[in-house]
């Protein structure tokens, strides 16, 4: 802790601060007249002074009488609000403020940090409202909550080593991967519902990258060959697919082996400047062409999710048998294999082999390096077939693109060197 934090005094004051923050807001929120409310700007202040002595004397017993004295003033002033507003709001935040002026007597850094975070959650009660009442459909707010078991029930409870036989299933590092697919496609799902239809179609290629570039473009590739003047904007949101499945590749290597990233930094780097450029020229060509209405959907889809954890759990398996089997050829034939269909998938279950030790890093990146020109070989015949020429040139084209640009730079960087 900073020495300066250890001087009484300040502790005292920053008990005194968190309730002249918080009072500030409670003093415009209670109105005024006969009804107004009964804890304003001093009482606030004073409940975040009286928490902080009590905390710095450190006697359970005077926290304990104190914290009984809040209480009952927050009963009194709930029995004096008018029926009209019957919400407990003030009430509880008078005694957080206690409980954050003791907490400054051992934490004051966590108890400012919390002061100031309750402060925010006391003036945004307006918008916050209009979000949960007006903005969020029921299936939104489900999603939310089943990423929010995902992320905090779920997976501290996953044991964090391998599970199988062979030594390569981490269910901990499985369900992560899933919580994280789940969050960026969330991500990308937010950015399409606020932007709306104006730039929905580039918006939704992008959030469908996270996903599966593949299916994007089959999707957008529909879209072409039913409104032919749409096939700019169309290809061009194919392409952003590409873009945000390889960044989407890279987080997820870095939440896995990082290690494995580093060898693939200049080969991903010069594939995703190259696609970027290209889709940046697409998508200023297809301005003004048949957007797209605003998102529809989901943030994610479940069983999207666990059929890539699947995924990623079989091609891992596979890999691991293949290397077994055939030595590193197994590894690089399962990848080339896996990546026709999926690159993430591919990409990950070599990456996981890495990560349990059964095989070194540069040959996982350069597992990786197969997967992903062997998933370029799918996008092409893909968008050829279901969008007709037109968009099946401007995506191949990207395809080819991307590929060469990760080739080169696995060419410069020496990974394909031998």
């Amino acid at each position: 802790m900073n020495a300066l934090l250890e001087q009484s005094e300040l502790k005292l004051l920053l008990a005194l601060g968190i309730g002249l923050l918080v009072g500030v807001e409670r003093e415009r929120s209670k109105g005024e007249g006969p009804s107004r409310g009964a804890a304003g700007l001093r009482t606030f202040a004073l409940i975040g002074l009286v928490g902080g002595v009590a905390g710095l004397f450190g006697q359970p017993l005077l926290i304990a009488v104190a914290g009984l004295f809040v209480a009952a003033a927050a009963v009194a002033s709930y029995r004096r609000s008018s029926p009209d507003d019957p919400g407990l709001t003030t009430e509880v935040a008078m005694f957080a403020t206690f409980l954050l002026g003791v907490m400054t007597a051992d934490r004051p850094q966590a108890a400012v940090a919390a002061g100031v975070v309750m402060a925010v959650l006391l003036a945004a009660r307006a918008p916050l409202q209009a979000l949960v009442r007006d903005v969020l459909t029921q299936r939104e707010l489900m999603d939310g909550l089943a990423f929010a078991i995902a992320a905090l029930v779920v997976l501290p409870l996953l044991p964090d080593r391998a599970v199988d036989p062979l030594g390569v299933l981490n269910p901990f590092a499985l369900w992560r991967l899933a919580v994280v697919m789940m969050g960026l496609s969330a991500l990308g799902y937010v950015a399409q519902r606020l932007e709306g239809g104006r730039r929905g179609l580039l918006l939704a290629g992008l959030a469908g990258g996270l996903v599966s570039s593949t299916a994007t473009i089959a999707g957008m590739a529909r879209r072409a060959r039913e409104t032919p003047e749409a096939t700019p904007a169309a290809a061009a949101a194919g392409v952003a697919s590409m873009l945000s499945s390889t960044a989407y590749l890279v987080v997820l290597l870095a939440t896995l082996r990082p290690q494995v990233l580093t060898a693939l930094v200049l080969p991903l780097l010069a594939g995703g400047t190259v696609i970027l450029g290209y889709a940046l020229f697409l998508a200023r060509r297809g301005t003004g062409v048949a957007p797209a209405d605003g998102a529809a959907g989901r943030a994610f889809d479940l069983s999207a999710t666990a059929f890539f954890v699947g995924l990623v759990a079989a091609c891992t398996l596979l890999s691991r048998l293949l290397e077994l089997w055939l030595g590193d050829r197994g590894v690089l034939a399962g990848a080339a294999a896996t990546g026709l269909a999926d690159a993430h998938a591919a990409a990950l279950s070599v990456t996981g082999l890495a990560a349990a030790g059964k095989l070194p890093d540069a040959f996982a990146a350069l597992g990786i390096l197969v997967a992903l020109v062997a998933n370029m070989l799918i996008k092409a015949p893909t968008a050829w077939v279901l969008g007709g020429p037109a968009y099946g040139i401007r995506v191949s084209l990207g395809a080819v693109l991307l590929a060469t640009g990760v080739l080169a730079g696995a060419v410069f960087g020496g990974l394909l060197a031998g």
